[in-house]
């Protein structure tokens, strides 16, 4: 199953979503946090009132944590749901049609404990 074209086909398209925006927030958050060590000055900075650069910064981390959850959660229902189900139902149907096997390798260990 793993070496199958559609479960190659699901896991580049997990991968071409998940590896950039992993990589991109990963950098972000180290920006901010070399930006924090080392910018204070800069992070410092008031924009209005006694919100400054860092808030703001800090607060777009959260909200990028959410929006990459929420892109992840409709790319996974547009491109990764319908391909993992169409990989199951193969496999039910080829593992019914195996445990059919099975039950008959059962039922041939049944006939041959009935003769």
């Amino acid at each position: 199953m793993q070496e199958s074209a559609e479960f190659g086909e699901l896991r580049r398209a997990h991968r071409s979503f998940a590896f950039p925006l992993t990589v991109a927030f990963i950098t972000w958050y180290l920006v901010y946090v070399l930006l924090s060590n080392y910018a204070g000055d800069f992070m410092g900075t008031k924009l209005f009132g006694n919100i400054n650069v860092a808030l703001v910064l800090g607060l777009g981390q959260f909200l990028t944590t959410f929006l990459i959850a929420w892109f992840y959660s409709r790319h996974a229902a547009a491109k990764l749901d319908p391909k993992s189900e169409a990989i199951k139902s193969r496999m039910e149907s080829g593992n019914s049609g195996g445990s059919g096997s099975s039950g008959n390798s059962g039922n041939s260990g049944n006939k041959e404990g009935d003769a």
